[in-house]
């Protein structure tokens, strides 16, 4: 990503030739025509089965969008690669091929030149994985480098790519965050719906990212994670993730900036576009394929890694990417995207704007009207007791009073009694 390592490799070129010119002279035998030593640098053709790949497809008929700062005009590498472009930083040029910012400002050239670099000549210069795919420079800027809000400049670039003709989307940056803006929802959900692969960074831990972040954690996409010169998940230039998919080297990369300088660097920055590029492969080859035919093509022919027992892992996904097999093998087609299903996921997770369902109005009830009071039997002076007082009020009244009072008097008179009984007598004559 944006913390990449970077080196002039014209002194690694030049060393190269050097000691190629030290060597003992070989004996007067036919010799194939010497390797370039940039293309020699470029182990990843030979190993990871691209240079078998282009005996059937060089990407011809393919497009491949860079979102990214932009792929600057210099590079002799890429004359004629870019068909159109556009910026939506606010602060590029209209065409998007004026790199933004201070820092990355050559990362959309490295990017596009690892995807679809042409070379400098037959067999010489740096090439790309599509060599023969066309580019669109869609210009953003990350950070302060922009005068848009970034994740609309994401949104509005996707579109933009989607409408003039891309085949393969390439995101190489991350938010470092596992969600997303919702205005991604109708971007990404557009690429999908238009059967465009979008491939993505996974995010590396030397700039910070212990984890894949949002687009890596968008279903539908294809994450790349990045692995070393031996294989091996990278400790500094990848991360982990259930939603990596597949894996291609992040070290020691090859990289034309801006200007046409030649450069070294790291990143899962640049395992994206090399996974891209075998998009591209296997599009050309196979027209008829959809996108999730696509992806699934790559997950399926990659290269199990012997340091996981089970795949897909956290660090690998399925393997690494091995481009012969990816577009020669037989590969059984799939309905639906192995990288999940973001309309799915946005109705299991997004919270619906919704208004209050109509009800229907409803039915009055008609209340039956109650009998009519039966009238007075009489005039009766309210002053005069009824039946009704008598029973419940005067009987129950005098019957309590009177043995109130009967209590009274027995107990008074048994009390004079002993009273009078205690009471001492004088004694008789």
């Amino acid at each position: 990503m944006r913390g990449v390592r970077v080196a002039l490799a014209a002194a690694i070129v030049f060393l190269t030739a050097a000691l190629t010119a030290a060597a003992p002279a070989p004996t007067p035998t036919p010799t194939p025509d010497p390797v370039d030593p940039v293309r020699n640098m470029e182990y990843w053709l030979k190993e990871y089965g691209i240079s078998d790949a282009w005996k059937t497809t060089k990407g011809a008929g393919t497009t491949i969008a860079v979102i990214d700062t932009g792929i600057g005009r210099g590079p002799k590498e890429l004359d004629g690669a870019v068909v159109g472009g556009a910026d939506f930083s606010g602060v590029g040029k209209a065409d998007g091929r004026a790199p933004v910012g201070d820092s990355d400002r050559n990362h959309g050239s490295w990017v596009a030149s690892l995807a679809a670099g042409r070379g400098t000549a037959a067999d010489k210069g740096m090439i790309g994985v599509a060599p023969e795919a066309d580019l669109l420079s869609l210009s953003i800027g990350f950070g302060d480098n922009a005068s848009v809000p970034f994740v609309d400049q994401v949104a509005e670039a996707i579109r933009w790519a989607v409408d003039h003709g891309a085949d393969v989307i390439n995101l190489s940056f991350t938010t470092n965050t596992l969600d997303w803006d919702p205005s991604w929802d109708d971007a990404f959900l557009y690429a999908f719906d238009h059967d465009v692969v979008v491939v993505v960074a996974a995010g590396n831990r030397e700039s910070g990212t212990e984890e894949v972040g949002a687009p890596a954690t968008i279903p539908g996409v294809l994450t790349v994670g990045g692995v070393d010169r031996e294989g091996r998940a990278s400790n500094t230039a990848s991360t982990q993730g259930i939603t990596i998919g597949i894996s291609a080297p992040s070290e020691e990369l090859l990289g034309v900036s801006a200007n046409g300088d030649l450069v070294i660097w790291d990143g899962t920055s640049g395992a994206a576009p090399i996974v891209a590029g075998v998009a591209a492969l296997v599009r050309s080859a196979h027209p008829e394929l959809s996108a999730g035919n696509v992806i699934n093509r790559l997950i399926r022919t990659a290269t199990p890694s012997d340091r996981v027992k089970k795949v897909p892992s956290a660090l690998y996904g399925y393997g690494l990417i091995n481009a012969a097999k990816a577009v020669t093998a037989s590969v059984p087609a799939v309905s639906a995207n192995p990288a999940d299903d973001l309309r799915e996921w946005i109705r299991l997770y997004r919270r619906a704007e919704s208004s209050p369902a109509p009800s229907a109005t409803p039915t009055p009830f008609t209340v039956a009207p109650l009998p009519e009071a039966e009238p007075p039997s009489g005039a009766v002076s309210p002053l005069l007791p009824s039946s009704e007082t008598l029973r419940y009020g005067t009987v129950p009244l005098v019957v309590l009073s009177l043995g109130t009072i009967l209590v009274v008097l027995g107990v008074t008179a048994a009390a004079r009694r002993i009273r009078s009984a205690r009471t001492p007598r004088p004694p008789s004559r």
